[in-house]
């Protein structure tokens, strides 16, 4: 291996196996080098402009990986959300991702993924920064990710939402207080009243 791709691979190594191509550019790797490893199977493409080390463990979440590196604004959220958090049964078919109002729409191929604009704190209110396969990926708090799927609900259905609140509070740490505040964030308090005087 030249000198080249082996500091190419040792940067990325250095960065937890995955590097954006503008990342990887100004840590000093050439554009060529890059699909030079590629093609020698060195690398793998995760999505457009996105690489990973192809001797790396096996990612545990690549769809959360790759919409998290492709749109760093974004926030994953409802049922992606609720997934992540074990509050759901459902299999998301594809990754729900919260973009501040006005936001460009994103372009990825993969994987799959619905975009949601929120507006104010109903954007910036519960942002949890979690560590997947060594990415730092933005997922909105339990306490929020249920009150906007009583804000979605009907684009994911009020029995979602339902059994995502029961399930929460089978856990033996809830925060009611969160709850409401969220709520009233979220503009639901009235809707969630009932579902919570009667869960809870």
């Amino acid at each position: 291996m030249t000198p080249s791709k082996e500091k190419a691979v040792l940067a990325f190594k250095k960065n937890g196996g995955i590097l954006r191509t503008a990342e990887a550019i100004r840590l000093g790797i050439h554009r060529e080098t890059l699909y030079s490893l590629l093609k020698e199977g060195k690398l793998e493409k995760l999505s457009r402009g996105v690489f990973r080390i192809a001797d790396g463990h096996p990612l545990s979440n690549p769809d959360l990986v790759k919409v998290a590196t492709r749109i760093p604004s974004g926030v994953i959220c409802l049922l992606s959300a609720l997934s992540f958090h074990d509050l759901t049964t459902h299999i998301p078919h594809e990754v729900d991702i919260a973009l501040p109002a006005g936001a460009e729409e994103p372009r990825l191929e993969h994987p799959p993924f619905r975009a949601y604009r929120f507006k104010g704190k109903a954007f910036t209110e519960g942002i949890e920064t979690h560590s997947i396969d060594r990415v730092q990926v933005k997922v909105y708090s339990v306490e929020k990710t249920l009150a906007d799927c009583f804000k979605f609900r009907n684009r994911i259905g009020t029995d979602t939402a339902v059994e995502a609140l029961r399930l929460y509070r089978e856990r033996k740490k809830t925060k009611p207080d969160d709850l409401v505040k969220f709520a009233a964030i979220c503009r639901v308090k009235d809707v969630m009243r009932p579902y919570l005087e009667a869960i809870f």
